[in-house]
């Protein structure tokens, strides 16, 4: 079940762990459709709700959702642990650095890691 949460003034799309996985560009933009219309301005997806094939850079799939949702202008947070894909690759580990330093997409342990990342971030 998915849940719009306010998080220091910040409507977030909270997706459950369980749930379809997320394995493509049509399965983003109907994320990023349903978080819009509910007036979200992140969607929050924990890790285990991605299919493998995001992980493994060579796919693209990361790339392709990534850009959903930057071409859409909406903001992505992956919650959880992905240490055991990012010990398997220096790119992706890379990848989720050069992310982290933005202000659009997050791969971030928790909720609450999220929260006060939040809190830094000037609103757009």
């Amino acid at each position: 079940m998915t849940t719009l949460r306010e998080i220091h003034g910040t409507p977030v799309f909270m997706c459950a762990a369980d749930g379809e996985p997320i394995a493509g560009e049509q399965d983003a933009l109907d994320l990023i459709g349903d978080a819009g219309y509910q007036g979200a301005r992140w969607v929050a997806v924990p890790a285990e709700r991605f299919d493998d094939a995001f992980f493994e850079l060579r796919t693209r799939v990361a790339g392709d959702i990534v850009q959903k949702f930057v071409n859409y202008r909406m903001g992505l947070v992956v919650l959880g642990d992905i240490s055991r894909h990012t010990a398997e690759s220096p790119a992706l580990r890379d990848f989720v650095r050069e992310c982290n330093r933005g202000g659009q997409t997050w791969f971030l342990a928790d909720e609450t890691e999220f929260a006060a990342r939040l809190r830094e971030r000037p609103q757009r």
